[in-house]
């Protein structure tokens, strides 16, 4: 008979001690850290900084591609994730082993290979420059970019899910008489949305923090083409410590908004 009381694991409260004292020297401490040495500036300094003409253009930049770049990944990253799982054909392994290149890639790498890729002496650059299509040292540079890192997040969050989804429901609705498309937007669309929406979310978040892959390819001009975190580097160069911390805060709290939006989705997914 059950005693009433929960079983733990031997050691818990040791390993419990262990994770809280990982988490606070890894995440918790750094990311106060933030907090503290922005407040050393008033409202009216700490204001001023984020709201300046060149960190507003970088928010435009970073956070309009980003959400673009998350959106693109989801319609191709479901579309991967889809022919990965329900097709069979040679060199299946090995295009499932390239969707995580980009999380094994430096990004200071990937940055390189997209510039010589898409700079107009480069493979596809040069084929488009002559149509006047810039691609490299433009917004859409950021934005390959973007595409670039964020795709594995969204294929490895609805593969999964996809894997799990019992056929038989689908064949059972086509028996029924439902068109395909009836079948995708009734029965698997809603049975995978919830990790597809968290893979677009965790893209998203990605993207808004890259930088290695992206000052390569961008051409960091001022009021155009640079991204927030390049002008976070360009403050601590400076010293301007509190600065960089005060522009690093609003991507902080846009990523702490993500992880929100993420943990009431997963939790959502959990009730269905």
């Amino acid at each position: 008979m059950s005693s009433g009381k929960s079983n733990v694991l031997p050691g818990f409260r040791l390993a419990l001690g262990f994770t809280l004292l990982y988490l606070s020297l890894i995440v918790l401490i750094p990311l106060s850290a933030i907090f503290v040495k922005t407040a050393t500036l008033t409202w009216a300094q700490f204001w001023g900084t984020i709201t300046s003409a060149r960190v507003l253009a970088s928010y435009r930049l970073s956070f309009g591609m980003s959400a673009l770049a998350a959106l693109i990944n989801g319609v191709f990253g479901l579309l991967v994730a889809w022919v990965l799982v329900r097709y069979r054909f040679p060199g299946r392994k090995i295009a499932d082993a390239f969707v995580d290149l980009p999380f094994a890639l430096p990004t200071a790498v990937a940055g390189i290979a997209l510039t010589a890729i898409y700079s107009k002496h480069g493979w596809v650059g040069s084929l488009l420059e002559p149509h006047g299509i810039k691609l490299a040292f433009t917004h859409w540079g950021v934005l390959i970019a973007l595409v670039f890192i964020g795709l594995p997040f969204v294929v490895r969050t609805v593969q999964p899910v996809l894997e799990d989804l019992d056929r038989d429901v689908e064949e059972a609705a086509a028996s029924l008489g439902a068109s395909r498309w009836q079948t995708i937007t009734r029965i698997v669309l809603p049975a995978i949305g919830p990790a597809l929406l968290t893979g677009i979310a965790l893209s998203f978040a990605r993207a808004i923090g890259e930088y290695g892959s992206v000052i390569f390819i961008s051409g960091n001009t001022p009021l155009k083409t640079e991204i927030t975190p390049l002008l976070i580097v360009m403050k601590l160069e400076e010293y301007d410590y509190a600065a960089a911390t005060a522009i690093a805060l609003v991507l902080l709290v846009a990523s702490f908004a993500l992880l929100f939006l993420i943990n009431v989705l997963q939790a959502w997914s959990a009730r269905r």
